[in-house]
């Protein structure tokens, strides 16, 4: 690993710049952003409105919407079970859910494996993909931010009732299957997803402040979607573009108990929190899983795939950079990087020991684009190897 530190101007000035820049065109609401190098913290800044329409600034412990944030935490949930023996990589679906048995457009219905879930390669998508008039929506899916009160029973009764877009392990589709493996773990544990998680991940590490409800609301982010001039706050039922697509979001939904705890996208926590996570699981991964299953989240497990983004492919849990020179970035190769669509982005870069996560209240302008990007440069600019 190389030695890193931080160049005479410091990582500060140059994140800073890029934080309140962002704030001050009123492109992202509120943020709190921490970055360490091999297990030392070198920034943290919280930065902009918790909840601007009551003037309650973000603070350092601000708790925010994580969406897929939540992934990461589900997938080490599943790898810590198959080390128990609980479960196999290689699984069948139903296994633990007999009824789950979606069929290709052809009729065959193939067999789903949690393997294919973890790596999303089941043949799944998510609504938002889709047009308005697909079929996830013709079946109204929820998926996973979206209409609350719902049961997982009848959201899996949905999902099985849509074909398949492609045969298991021929392709990849982000999709709603972390929902679905949050079921089956859960099933084979015969605990429920929030307390799975609570004794395999969070617990174990001390992510107090991290889960599928929100003890305590005055800490918890108002909401925001993209908008002009400003985000707007979001409602009850909010839809945000997304490129070609639209994304759904019921912010509340985890306070209705009737809402099944979405294993894909239904937590929330603060930045130290799932700082801490990553920082485990790139120190090797004690106490909650061993550096075996370290491997299988940090390694490419889709083969010449393609994924969403260039450059990348997906592992156990994440997106891995393969080839930097197909994405513009500084990172290293081998980084793991993904993000929530409320506004959350996050990397590690193994090589250089960087962790970084940015949390912000503004979807999905936190999560993907100029604002994750400029952080991201103005981090490395900060960086030289000694």
């Amino acid at each position: 690993m190389e030695q890193l530190a931080v160049a005479d101007d410091g990582i500060g000035e140059r994140v800073d710049a890029v934080v309140e820049r962002a704030i001050a065109e009123r492109r992202i609401v509120g943020a709190v952003l921490m970055v360490s190098v091999s297990g030392r913290s070198i920034y943290e800044r919280a930065a902009g409105a918790a909840d601007r329409e009551h003037g309650r600034a973000t603070r350092l412990d601000t708790i925010f919407r994580w969406a897929s944030l939540t992934k990461p935490v589900v997938a080490a949930t599943t790898l810590a079970l198959e080390e128990s023996g609980v479960v196999s990589l290689d699984d069948p679906v139903t296994k633990h859910l007999p009824d789950f048995r979606p069929r290709l457009p052809n009729g065959e219905t193939p067999t789903v494996t949690v393997r294919h879930l973890l790596t999303h390669t089941a043949g799944l998508t998510y609504g938002f993909l889709e047009a308005d008039d697909g079929p996830y929506h013709r079946a109204g899916i929820s998926d996973g931010r979206d209409i609350p009160g719902r049961s997982i029973d009848d959201n899996l009764a949905r999902i099985n009732s849509v074909p398949l877009s492609y045969p298991p392990g021929s392709a990849w589709g982000y999709s709603v299957a972390l929902d679905v493996l949050g079921e089956f773990i859960a099933r084979a544990a015969r605990t429920p997803l929030p307390q799975l998680v609570r004794d395999l991940v969070t617990g174990p590490l001390g992510m107090s402040d991290s889960g599928f409800t929100v003890a305590d609301r005055e800490r918890l982010a108002a909401p925001y979607g993209d908008g002009s001039p400003e985000p707007e706050r979001m409602r009850d039922h909010h839809v945000v573009p997304f490129g070609l697509a639209k994304i759904s979001f019921a912010p509340d939904r985890m306070f209705d108990p009737a809402s099944f705890p979405s294993g894909g996208s239904g937590m929330s926590g603060t930045a130290a929190d799932f700082l801490r996570l990553l920082e485990t699981l790139r120190a090797g991964g004690a106490p909650i899983l061993s550096p075996r299953s370290v491997n299988l989240l940090a390694t490419i497990a889709t083969g010449d795939l393609r994924t969403l983004y260039p450059g990348f492919g997906f592992s156990l849990g994440w997106s891995v950079l393969a080839d930097p020179s197909r994405t513009g970035t500084p990172q290293s190769p081998g980084t793991w990087a993904w993000g929530g669509v409320y506004g959350n982005s996050w990397f590690v870069d193994p090589a250089k020991g960087l962790s970084v996560v940015v949390l912000t209240n503004t979807a999905v302008a936190g999560m993907t684009g100029a604002f994750p990007n400029a952080v991201r440069d103005a981090i490395y600019a900060s960086l030289r190897t000694r």
